[in-house]
């Protein structure tokens, strides 16, 4: 684990070194900085980025072999039980998460839709069900060491959505650096972006831009992170909880922003940890 921040000059110079290596299969700049910075913010080196991770629909995704990779190395064990094109059944365990066993059938993927003609589902599907089955099994057992990360195989499946619509207008809000309720503003300003929490179907507030969006939502993700009340168990569930709760809206971003949402978290968690 690396746990030196490269400035982003030094991103910015490699990235390009990368790409125009054209050994890695990454064409763009802006997602390779995307990805380093996610690898660095999961204490991995900048470099891993582009052997770990992928980026898919814009998302950044982590490779299933690299999720084993991790849950092994964190004391994690997978015992495959049946490997064939029409099941894949894994038995996952770990010290603080138990043991848990998953199957994933092609029956099941055709069922909720999954399957589409000339997809990876139908050209390989073994590698597909066990991409599957490593994601739900390890984020069930040991979820702290995906840093909250889907494989690819997932990122393919998600249905392209738009950001949700506030459910309670009421809620304090953000215009600038000033803080007012959406009741002060004239209803042709009202463009509120909901952040949710968990255990609540109401927005906890409301955002008029992105950047601020993104800057109260890596606000909680390090007051979580640096908290020392909870255990390193309960801030992992508490983060995961906080991701799933907005992963609606997170979805929507594209490289650059995801970009700019991995440099917020990193900067706050510092921030709060500095005092």
């Amino acid at each position: 684990m690396s746990n030196n921040l490269i400035p982003y000059a030094d991103m910015e110079q490699m990235a390009q070194a990368m790409v125009k290596s054209n050994l890695f299969g990454m064409k763009d700049v802006n997602q390779v900085i995307a990805l380093g910075l996610v690898a660095q913010a999961d204490g991995m080196p900048f470099a891993s980025a582009v052997r770990d991770y992928d980026i898919i629909l814009g998302r950044p995704a982590l490779k299933s072999a690299s999720m084993q990779a991790r849950f092994q190395a964190a004391g994690g064990k997978v015992e495959w039980k049946v490997y064939t094109d029409d099941e894949v059944t894994g038995i996952f365990s770990h010290p603080n998460g138990g043991t848990l066993e998953l199957t994933w059938t092609i029956e099941q993927a055709q069922r909720i839709g999954l399957v589409k003609p000339n997809s990876g589902w139908s050209k390989y599907p073994r590698a597909m069900l066990r991409a599957r089955c490593l994601s739900e099994g390890i984020r069930t057992v040991f979820p702290g060491c995906l840093g909250n990360m889907y494989a690819p195989e997932e990122v393919i499946d998600f249905e392209p959505q738009s950001a949700p619509k506030p459910k309670n207008m009421g809620i304090v809000t953000k215009l600038g650096n000033e803080i007012v309720t959406i009741a002060d503003l004239k209803e042709d300003m009202i463009k509120g972006i909901p952040m949710y929490i968990p255990g609540s179907d109401e927005p906890y507030a409301q955002y008029l831009t992105v950047e601020d969006w993104i800057d109260g939502y890596a606000e909680m993700h390090a007051k979580i992170h640096e908290s020392t009340k909870l255990s390193q168990e309960e801030k992992d569930e508490k983060i995961h909880s906080l991701r799933v709760c907005n992963d609606t809206y997170t979805k929507t971003f594209d490289g650059n922003t995801v970009a700019k949402f991995l440099s917020k978290l990193t900067i706050h968690r510092k921030e709060i940890a500095n005092g």
